[in-house]
């Protein structure tokens, strides 16, 4: 399959210049007019600001999301009939988490590719209608039990599938809009709306699924829909495309590879016969190291094909390169943060200050709300601040921030004063904040114009596997420290309130996921793990064991052992890439420091030789 080709003229009436008028000219503006959103004129200088808020939609869309579900859950899962928790039915829990996001891990480069050679306009455009679409069905669901798990799950794919659209183009979309001086900012409110829209989606889903489950899918659709034509209507397409023929035997291999990777990972957290967790599993061992060999293919066939899907030769641009490895390194700090955080609320602190264990899941979302103002404030501020003075100060500031914070975190004690955690959490999303938008707008900046959408996707592909990736081992980290002293402290918590030792036995025997995942849904734990054995205590007994302080300070001393763990972890992440941050250089914009700046189109000079030839400027224009 091949892209249609760039007909004569076309660069030039994308750079604002006019070649007579002429049979070239009027089909290549007939086919943009009509697939890829009216380039054929110039844009008004207003059509930047359209852009931003087009693209911001779509990405707050797809964040928000990705984590309304997590508050959601109990209320999805009883209104179809489900107990997650029972055995059997911890991998549909996992999947419902996890299947958004491997999914958009997956496609964002290959829909990135595929909007550097048919118009990223129209891969953006399609992205909100299949957004829409699933959301509908999703909504509208008529299946129960099982099958409506799986129905949602395959849905939630789906979405993703929009997601990945949305997400690998709006980047490539807002830098071909911006000037160079501008982009900071606007990169910057475009990928703090994407982190703020993560943390808006647990209020969504606390507000609209006590209500109604369904109204936690339908949310999206009037936004998706009025994006969609929104978009199609007023965005244009500005960048470069390049015809090329598709990497198929590199999008196999890519997908079979990081699919097998991501589920190993999604699978290990599980636990697997008689041990804690499933990462001695064959089949997670398989898919993890079966996956990596499959994805060393994938490198070799990308150096071999005469148009690589993943475009190896980009990470010869030392801000690139320094930018992804940041991104990828700040992932793994932040990502498995919200789970932590959301447990640690419902399971521990909320219970304990008068919370009933079915509110938590709205209140854990309140309550990290400073976090998402600290983002919110530091994002534009600092990508404004890199358009004068480079990525450099505030990306790399911005990692030691969050690294001191995540210190701070673990100094707190397991049941703390709360206005010294918001005031912990607005720190961390200041630190972040900070960081996320210059080094998005760092990253941008290096790219040749007909390789922004590729670019950009490789960038979402670091950071949406080290989501996944720091999901498993935030787990496997608090998990293990559940497993060194929960079970001894169940068995003899429960069997001194009166419950037969034969059920004090079964109930500490269960893996420590199951407690771990009845506090992120806002069960009440006892309750669900002992199940109709309850009945037969004492009113007294009963009520103290399904109580909000029983379970709270039962969990609390294992739960800080692996907490301080992950907290380390994350703290070593930050400083790594603080130290990657750094690395990058001084500000790098392609355009002006590239080959041939200010001559001609990067696609008119060709890719290979424009990377070889912006090796030199780019090194002088780096140099610390």
């Amino acid at each position: 399959m091949e892209a249609s080709s760039a007909e004569p003229g076309n660069s030039a009436q994308l750079n604002g210049h006019h070649e007579p008028n002429g049979h070239h000219e009027a089909s290549s503006r007939g086919i943009l007019q009509r697939g890829a959103g009216r380039a054929a004129q110039p844009p008004g200088p207003g059509y930047k600001w359209i852009a931003l808020s087009n693209t911001t939609l779509g990405v707050l869309m797809a964040t928000i999301n990705a984590s309304i579900m997590l508050i959601a859950l109990p209320d999805i899962f009883r209104g179809i009939g489900v107990n997650p928790l029972q055995p059997g039915n911890t991998s549909l829990l996992l999947w419902m988490i996890m299947g958004y996001l491997v999914v958009t891990a997956v496609l964002v480069v290959s829909f990135g590719r595929l909007g550097d050679m048919f118009g990223r306009v129209r891969i953006y455009n399609l992205g909100f209608a299949v957004f829409s679409v699933f959301s509908v069905l999703l909504a509208v669901t008529w299946l129960h039990g099982t099958a409506a798990a799986w129905w949602l799950i395959l849905g939630r794919i789906m979405q993703g599938v929009g997601g990945a659209m949305l997400m690998a183009n709006s980047s490539a979309l807002l830098t071909d809009a911006f000037p160079t001086n501008q982009r900071g900012l606007a990169l910057g409110l475009n990928q703090v709306a994407g982190i703020g829209g993560s943390f808006i989606g647990l209020i969504l889903g606390g507000l609209l699924g006590p209500v109604d489950w369904r109204l936690v899918f339908l949310v999206s659709v009037p936004f998706g829909v009025f994006g969609t034509f929104w978009a199609y209507l007023k965005l244009r397409e500005l960048g470069v495309r390049r015809p090329a023929k598709l990497d198929w035997a590199g999008n196999v291999t890519f997908a079979i590879g990081l699919i097998a990777v991501l589920v190993g990972i999604t699978y290990g957290i599980q636990p697997y016969g008689g041990h804690t967790m499933g990462w001695t599993s064959p089949f997670v061992l398989t898919a993890i190291f079966g996956g990596l060999a499959v994805l060393a293919v994938f490198c070799v066939v990308e150096t071999r094909v005469p148009e690589p899907m993943f475009r190896l030769p980009l990470f010869k641009i030392r801000a690139f390169t320094a930018g992804n490895l940041a991104s990828l390194l700040s992932s793994l700090g932040r990502g498995g943060l919200m789970f932590v955080l959301i447990i640690w609320l419902q399971g521990i602190y909320l219970p304990r200050h008068g919370y009933s264990f079915s509110q938590t899941p709205l209140w854990a979302g309140i309550f990290m709300l400073p976090l998402t103002v600290g983002f919110l404030i530091a994002g534009p501020v600092s990508g404004w601040l890199s358009d004068r003075f480079g990525a450099r100060p505030f990306a790399t500031g911005g990692m030691v921030v969050a690294a001191a914070s995540f210190l701070l975190l673990e100094l707190l004690p397991i049941n703390f004063i709360y206005w010294q955690f918001a005031l912990i959490l607005l720190l961390n999303g200041l630190g972040m904040g900070l960081f996320a938008s210059p080094n998005r707008a760092g990253i941008m900046n290096s790219l040749p114009r007909e390789s922004r959408g590729v670019g950009a996707g490789m960038s979402a592909t670091f950071q949406n596997s080290a989501m996944v990736l720091s999901i498993g081992i935030f787990f496997t980290l608090i998990i293990l420290g559940l497993a060194s002293s929960l079970p001894h402290a169940l068995s003899h918590g429960l069997i001194a309130q009166g419950v037969p030792r034969a059920d004090a036995a079964r109930v500490a025997a269960l893996p420590p996921v199951s407690v771990m995942f009845a506090a992120l849904l806002g069960y009440n734990p006892v309750q669900t793990l002992l199940g109709p054995a309850i009945a037969k205590l004492p009113a007294s007994h009963a009520a103290y064991l399904t109580g909000r302080s029983f379970f709270p300070s039962l969990i609390s001393p294992a739960f800080s052992n692996g907490l301080s763990i992950a907290f380390d972890f994350a703290i070593a992440a930050c400083l790594i890439a603080a130290i990657a941050s750094l690395m990058r250089g001084r500000r790098y914009v392609h355009e002006e420091h590239g080959a041939g700046a200010g001559e001609q189109p990067a696609a008119e000079s060709g890719f290979a030789g424009e990377l070889q030839d912006a090796g030199p400027a780019a090194k002088a224009a780096e140099t610390a």
